[in-house]
């Protein structure tokens, strides 16, 4: 009968340590770490893209409003005259719907609308309130900021 070595023992199993896992386990934890702290300003810029696409979209529903009904809507009918026919004045006699709903800012809170714009008094002017969810704070985005 032989008596195998403890070292032979060692050879026939094969595979990795728990020591070898952990030190695995936390290099593969560092570059996630790492990875999620690169990207963490990747959201903000989505949002800011997204107010941009959107301010397109309601300058494209406005630009045909105005062709059916003659003019921009007023402040007071807001941005609800391209999915509703307004009712205050002055109505327009050519209402077609334009939009089906009108999303909101990418902060969840409706977007703004102005006629004549503060900066230009012949152009609209849509206002997202920005993160903070606020009006007239620094983070508003405007559709006429340069």
């Amino acid at each position: 009968m032989k008596i195998q070595s403890s070292s032979a023992i060692r050879k026939q199993h094969k595979g990795f340590t728990l020591l070898e896992m952990v030190i695995v386990l936390g290099i593969i934890a560092m570059i996630l770490g790492g990875a999620i702290f690169a990207m963490r300003g990747i959201g903000d810029a989505a949002k800011l893209r997204q107010v941009e696409a959107d301010f397109k979209s309601y300058e494209s529903a406005l630009a045909m409003y105005k062709l059916n009904a003659g003019s921009y809507p007023t402040t007071q009918q807001g941005l609800k005259a391209l999915v509703e026919k307004p009712s205050s004045t002055p109505v327009p006699r050519r209402w077609v719907q334009v939009m089906n709903k009108l999303p909101d800012d990418p902060w969840g809170a409706p977007y703004t609308y102005r006629f004549p714009g503060k900066k230009r008094a012949n152009e609209f002017e849509i206002i997202s309130k920005g993160p903070d969810g606020m009006e007239n704070t620094g983070d508003d985005l405007g559709s006429q900021d340069e």
